[in-house]
């Protein structure tokens, strides 16, 4: 098994160069890239803006790719997944498709065989599925698998989390068995698992999904928001998860996604690679409790 993180906090800081190569120094064997950059979602007009600022909104967005693949791969590391832009919103249709199979691409080019595209929270499974169905054929074109994710929408008159899409362990499945191809997956997000009102845990999760979890997101929360913080610094029991994950045989990546731990830690550019390093030594800590070391 391997370790690896979303470079997109990091590379906030230190450019997406300098990130990679900071996440190989630290230990990891892989990195994931953050595509949420690629466009920018206004909520009052409702449409999906090009972000300017991206890269990835430019004409050199593959170039782009493979010169952060060589740099990984030049530092001993490779991009095991991705995560696409969000919210999917299946009223948004061709608009929102062009991004997610710019996505596909990216990932295709950075060397990823995965990319994370969200659900529409507010959609069904057989409506997510009809969807996701459309993307496929381009990503199986490109070797990419696609992994829908759990979801939570937020309750404002009861101030905490609550159903939405991939939300349960048992909507996860009906997800997933709604598109039976082996190209569609499960991320599961261990700390949207964890949030109160969601009526759902981790470990439910993982029983029930079993091995069509094929991606992670691990960071941890105080169980009331979507804290994205540190492993082992809230409330989650990671104890109760490695061993479900060591119940099901779970052999894939451990990925992190605990990017609020850079960028609500005060790190610069002259010591955000401690910082990257605390992110490794606490993935590499869960990954064996998993293993059972």
């Amino acid at each position: 098994m391997k370790t690896s993180t979303s470079h997109g906090a990091i590379a906030k800081i230190t450019g997406d160069e300098k990130a990679v190569e900071m996440i190989a120094r630290a230990g990891f064997d892989g990195w994931d890239v953050s595509l949420c950059g690629m466009w920018i979602y206004d909520w009052g007009a409702r449409v999906f803006k090009p972000n300017d600022a991206s890269v990835l909104s430019g004409s050199n967005y593959l170039s782009h790719m493979r010169h952060l693949r060589r740099i990984g791969e030049d530092n001993g590391i490779v991009c095991n997944q991705s995560h696409a832009p969000y919210p999917t919103l299946l009223s948004k249709g061709k608009e929102a498709e062009y991004y997610f199979k710019r996505a596909i691409e990216c990932t295709a080019e950075a060397g990823g065989n995965i990319c994370v595209i969200h659900p529409d929270n507010d959609a069904t499974a057989e409506q997510n599925a009809e969807y996701y169905e459309t993307l496929l054929p381009f990503a199986k074109e490109h070797g990419v698998k696609i992994a829908t994710e759990n979801m939570w929408n937020w309750d404002v008159e009861k101030d905490e989390a609550c159903f939405a899409a991939c939300g349960t362990h048992q909507d996860f499945k009906a997800h997933l068995d709604a598109l039976p191809d082996d190209y569609f997956v499960a991320c599961l997000d261990i700390g949207h698992a964890e949030m109160r009102g969601t009526n759902t845990t981790a470990v439910d999760m993982i029983y029930t999904l079993g091995k069509k979890i094929e991606a992670l997101h691990i960071h941890d929360v105080d169980k009331h928001y979507d804290n994205h913080q540190i492993p082992f610094s809230l409330n989650v029991d990671f104890e109760q998860i490695a061993k479900a994950f060591r119940d099901i045989g779970y052999d894939g990546w451990f990925t992190l996604e605990a990017g609020n731990y850079i960028n609500q830690g005060g790190y610069t550019i002259e010591n955000v690679f401690d910082g990257v390093c605390d992110l490794h030594n606490a993935v590499a800590k869960f990954e064996r409790m998993v293993i059972g070391e």
